[in-house]
């Protein structure tokens, strides 16, 4: 029989997932798509996914591929996988790709998403997928901030201190702060990111919103690379990957 590769297109609310990547005595998402296609096919399969999410981290268009051997029609792989998946994670595609397909080395960029509630009171329908800012929050200096970080930039000072990336040049295409009520929208896309390093951004946006950084500061903590004097990293459960850019 003749191997495949399929890709798939994967929602999931990352609140009750230890992240993206397949851990020993943890729930995470590529472990349950495995276990799924160990129920419909048998065999030990190897789920690549276009990025790791971390833990609490959702996801509306995560990508992935799987190689495999099996006559199952691509249609009838979209409802078995479902089927035995839980509710906070679904396929929502299943097509046959090239057979060198990899979901991770053929991505061209990311779309990323982050909510925050600005608001003095909480919105308990919102807990899971928002970060919850009491304080006002400048959407005109957020903006005019947001602009100095679009382009190719090192982008050392907005990245986790373990990241094991060797290298700290990225290149950010789009960077808005959107707001609507009290629901404000942070929107980033770009060719690869640093490990947290949109919750970082987003985190150095939120202290300039409330005017606890000028937009100098800003330009200086870029040419810096100085992590310590950026913002906090945003909570996880704040942030979307919306879609993997081929």
């Amino acid at each position: 029989m003749a191997a495949r590769t399929l890709r798939l297109l994967i929602e999931y609310d990352g609140t009750d997932f230890a992240g993206w990547q397949r851990q020993i005595g943890q729930r995470t998402v590529q472990g349950c798509l495995e276990e799924a296609f160990v129920a419909m096919t048998g065999q030990s399969l190897h789920v690549q996914g276009a990025g790791r999410t971390d833990a609490g981290v959702h996801a509306d268009g995560q990508a992935a591929s799987v190689r495999l051997e099996s006559r199952i029609p691509s249609d009838a792989f979209l409802r078995g996988l479902n089927t035995h998946l839980a509710p906070d994670v679904a396929v929502l595609e299943v097509s046959d790709a090239a057979p060198d397909f990899d979901a991770r080395r053929a991505a061209r960029g990311k779309i990323y998403r982050y909510r925050l509630w600005n608001h003095a009171l909480r919105a308990p329908q919102r807990r899971r997928d928002t970060w919850h800012v009491r304080a006002p929050l400048d959407l005109h200096a957020m903006r005019a901030a947001a602009a100095t970080l679009v382009g190719e930039h090192d982008f050392r000072a907005f990245r986790a201190s373990d990241c094991e990336r060797r290298t700290t040049v990225r290149l950010i295409q789009r960077l808005e702060v959107e707001r609507q009520g009290a629901l404000l929208t942070c929107e980033v896309e770009g060719t690869a990111f640093l490990k947290n390093m949109v919750r970082i951004l987003v985190g150095t946006l939120v202290a300039v919103g409330r005017g606890e950084m000028s937009l100098a500061a800003v330009a200086d903590l870029l040419a810096s690379g100085d992590r310590t004097r950026a913002g906090v990293t945003a909570p996880a459960h704040g942030l979307t990957l919306v879609r993997v850019v081929y």
